[in-house]
């Protein structure tokens, strides 16, 4: 069955104007929820909002939006009075540039969403919007109103269609100064670059999302398994003390592990008396299959 769009409007190009649909290229559903109990009657508790001051519950119709100007000082909001701030929507993306692949700061990136033709008859002008932003390795900057906010958009080829990307607005993104302004300006021992760049050498490899795991949502899922079927739970075993003292043996000792990819490099020999890291013999590792989170809400259904 074909996915339900989350919206409908047009991209437009110049004068070329496209219908397309937008739909969510992630989901969090497959992720295992719990609810909130009562431990005692094992019945679901709800939440409820009561007066600060007078500790008397408020009912739905009596909750309004408010912004604080000071203490115990709010400027209410009506419902009205904010839906009538709200932009109007023409449902249309309107390219306002091109710009290439590369001059993209991924920073600003927030939520991505497959776009694809909003009906058989747009399948053509969809195709050409696709190819061109291919051809030129660009992507397209467009602007409208997605889910009742002003929007920033990027648009680009995406295997047999396009994925449109919702962008962070710059008030938005913390200078990246905030974060570094503490990083001192440090000279590398050149043996300590080289034992980095030969790990670096020996792990490279390609990115496969299939090969990564989610491995709290795969706990829980072994957690709610154990406990449907009555099982003890093992504690968790406590992690090995590490015996490295500075960085420059942490890199030596991730080199040495690494030999089996690869020759230690010439510096790290030299530090070692010239000897080799002999090769450890590669070894299968046996993986016992794990229940996934839909499984384990069968289970627990």
């Amino acid at each position: 069955m074909a996915p339900r769009a989350n919206w409908k409007g047009y991209l437009k190009v110049g004068e070329v104007v496209c219908p397309v649909a937008l739909y969510t290229a992630t989901s969090d559903s497959e992720r295992i929820a719990f609810h909130i109990v009562n431990r005692k009657s094992g019945n679901r508790v709800r939440r409820q909002f009561f007066d600060e001051e007078t500790g008397k519950p408020i009912e739905a119709a009596d909750q309004v939006k408010g912004y604080q100007r000071g203490p115990d000082d709010y400027v209410i909001l009506e419902p009205d009075e904010i839906a009538a701030a709200l932009p109007d929507s023409d449902k249309t993306l309107s390219v306002q540039a091109f710009i290439p692949c590369a001059k993209i700061d991924d920073a600003y990136f927030d939520r991505p969403y497959y776009l694809g033709p909003g009906s058989p008859a747009a399948r053509e002008t969809y195709v050409l919007l696709r190819e061109g932003l291919r051809a030129r390795e660009v992507v397209a900057i467009a602007q409208t109103v997605l889910f009742r906010r002003v929007r920033t958009v990027l648009v680009r080829a995406y295997g047999a269609g396009l994925i449109a990307a919702t962008l962070n607005f710059d008030y938005e993104v913390r200078a990246a100064g905030e974060a570094f302004q503490d990083i001192a300006d440090a000279k590398i021992d050149r043996e300590m670059l080289d034992l980095a760049k030969h790990i670096i050498a020996t792990k490279r490899g390609s990115f496969d999302p299939k090969t990564f795991h989610d491995r709290y949502e795969e706990a829980l899922a072994d957690l709610v398994r154990a406990k449907l079927e009555g099982r003890l739970i093992p504690a968790r075993k406590p992690e090995p003390a590490s015996n490295v003292v500075n960085l420059l043996d942490a890199l030596r000792r991730s080199a040495e592990a690494s030999g089996a990819e690869g020759a230690a490099p010439a510096s790290s020999q030299k530090a070692s008396g010239g000897k080799r890291v002999k090769k450890a013999a590669p070894t299968k590792e046996t993986r016992k299959p794990k229940p996934s989170a839909r499984t384990a809400h069968r289970m627990a259904s």
